[in-house]
């Protein structure tokens, strides 16, 4: 007889009532419906899986939210069948993993400015504690994108906790619709979670964040995704998303005992931290004047010995790097760096992210990441040159936030 299993809050499993027996396909019945879908690649028999497996589960008569739909998109995104992805995966899908999550065991509130950013910093820092590499964005990033005032501040963020108060997701939303980001464009939309998260969880985050994205007066809103995430593909797919723009970034990794030696960059140039130039003002106010140092110093990672610049003879501003390390987690991010365009081709890229990268090492970080517009082949080569590997791509999908999962 199959037993269905209780995944728990540490994504540990342990027995649970017997699964009803009302003519259910067993477990091996569901994975054999998997195979031959896999190896034939039928949209008949995909569509037969969601609803063996919501079976399987126990969810018939269990007020599960997830419709079929939701289920036939994740596995079509996995098969290749239904968003074109092209790619067959041999193992089973994550929704046949019997597991019976109940997402009122977590407590849902509203957190907005910095008592929301912390809220979710702690959850990153959980995150990666949990997984070296699992999900986009380190609490860093978001340290970044504090510097600047954005209309989303005083919106209250979505974060789940759980019995013994601890973050266990986050529906976060971001507004760049001010034209101050490289990547996005609009109010930007981060679903966040610990790697063990059930697909019902992911779809009850999806679906609240959206609805609060709504509620506020968001008509759609952008993500990005992970090209291998076909958990939240499949999800997303059912609210109405579509694809914005593929590969539009890169993350790579790197281990702080492989850096490189630091370059030396052409004469007449010197490397100087803003712990060294506060009389003057921000580096970056000249690029972005509604950069606020004041903010930056409000993060719990932000290092002023780790912001580097490059002076020219004049002292005149040439280049920056800016360099997180989390202690928490020992890991170091580079966010961002530039080059001016007068300045270019002097080996000063080069220099800024060798010396940051030892700065890292001798504060603790035993890794680094860092993430490059896959098409542009400079940034790419200068990153992979020092040691940095890719180990993900991800897309950028947008769709509205007033959808019904279909």
């Amino acid at each position: 007889m199959f037993v269905a299993m209780h995944l728990d809050i540490k994504g540990k499993s342990h027995p649970s009532e017997p699964a009803r027996q009302c003519g259910q396909p067993s477990f091996l019945d569901a994975l054999n419906i998997y195979e031959h879908a896999r190896k034939r690649r039928r949209k008949l028999l995909v569509s037969l899986i969601p609803q063996s497996a919501a079976h399987l589960l126990g969810r018939a008569g269990q007020g599960s939210s997830l419709s079929v739909a939701t289920h036939r998109n994740v596995l079509c995104h996995k098969l290749g069948l239904a968003t074109g992805c092209g790619n067959t995966k041999t193992e089973p899908p994550a929704l046949l993993i019997p597991y019976l999550w109940r997402v009122h065991n977590l407590r849902e509130e509203q957190r907005s400015g910095l008592a929301g950013l912390q809220a979710v910093t702690a959850l990153l820092q959980r995150r990666r504690n949990a997984h070296p590499t699992y999900g986009l964005y380190e609490a860093c990033e978001l340290h970044f994108w504090w510097s600047k005032p954005r209309s989303t501040d005083s919106l209250g963020q979505l974060v789940w906790f759980d019995e013994h108060g601890r973050p266990e997701a986050a529906a976060v939303m971001a507004d760049f619709t001010d034209g101050g980001s490289l990547l996005y464009e609009d109010v930007t939309f981060l679903p966040l979670f610990m790697p063990d998260s059930s697909l019902e969880l992911v779809a009850h985050v999806v679906e609240r964040g959206l609805a609060l994205a709504a509620d506020h007066g968001f008509p759609s809103v952008e993500l990005e995704v992970d090209k291998a995430d076909d958990v939240m593909h499949g999800v997303l797919a059912s609210h109405g998303f579509t694809m914005k723009e593929e590969d539009i970034l890169a993350e790579a990794w790197m281990s702080t005992d492989t850096r490189p030696q630091i370059s030396t960059p052409n004469d007449g140039y010197r490397l100087v931290s803003r712990a060294e130039t506060t009389p003057r003002p921000h580096h970056m106010t000249e690029r972005n004047p509604a950069f606020s140092e004041d903010r930056l110093l409000e993060t719990s990672t932000y290092r002023p010995d780790l912001d580097l610049v490059v002076l020219d003879s004049d002292d005149n501003y040439a280049g920056h790097g800016l360099f997180w390390y989390d202690p928490v987690t020992a890991t170091g991010v580079v966010e961002p760096m530039r080059t001016k365009d007068e300045h270019q081709q002097q080996g000063l890229a080069l220099h800024i992210l060798t010396a940051g990268l030892d700065r890292l090492a001798k504060a603790g970080a035993e890794r680094v990441s860092i993430g490059y517009e896959p098409g542009n082949p400079a940034s790419g080569h200068l990153y992979r040159s020092v040691g940095f590997e890719p180990i993900k791509y991800t897309d950028l999908l947008s769709g509205p936030t007033n959808s019904t999962p279909a």
